[in-house]
């Protein structure tokens, strides 16, 4: 099985909607469950300066996103980027996650120039840790009552990775 990373296209909104209709990975983001497809068309049509939003795919279908959020009208943050990302809950724990952070670091470090990457991280996602960690992130602190999410807070974790 091969997973490929590419730029996300308008005719992808389908696929993000299916992966953000999952319960697990809507449990490990702040979208809100029961997404419409319209919201995530007009997500994908019309992306704001300094998002990159990357899709992985396995026999070009759709099964993970991860969205590079970067500042380059902020000129004391240009060297800054957030990431976000998602994977359908029936491909989790299948390479995706790995597929789409290297993918992505391959652009930050060595195309965008960025030194810094940040993002957030339920406290209670071991897996989403795991994978950063393995990325050469850490925690940097822990944001308390970060979210409300299934009728109680969750704490969360802010995670940076700095390149020289």
């Amino acid at each position: 099985m091969e997973i490929t990373v590419r730029h996300s296209e308008p005719e992808d909104y389908k696929a993000l909607h299916c992966i953000f209709s999952g319960p697990r990975a809507i449990a490990g983001t702040l979208q809100m469950p029961l997404p419409s497809a319209e919201t995530w068309r007009e997500r994908l049509s019309e992306p704001p300066e300094g998002l990159y939003s990357l899709v992985a795919c396995v026999e070009d279908e759709v099964v993970g996103s991860l969205s590079l959020h970067t500042s380059p009208t902020r000129w004391r943050m240009r060297h800054v980027g957030s990431i976000g990302m998602a994977v359908r809950d029936d491909w989790q724990d299948k390479g995706v996650g790995t597929a789409l952070m290297e993918a992505t670091l391959d652009l930050t470090d060595n195309w965008l120039s960025l030194t810094r990457i940040e993002l957030t991280v339920y406290v209670d996602n071991a897996a989403g840790i795991a994978l950063y960690e393995k990325f050469g992130f850490e925690v940097e602190g822990t944001h308390l009552r970060f979210a409300f999410r299934k009728g109680e807070y969750v704490d969360a974790y802010s995670m940076a990775r700095l390149n020289a």
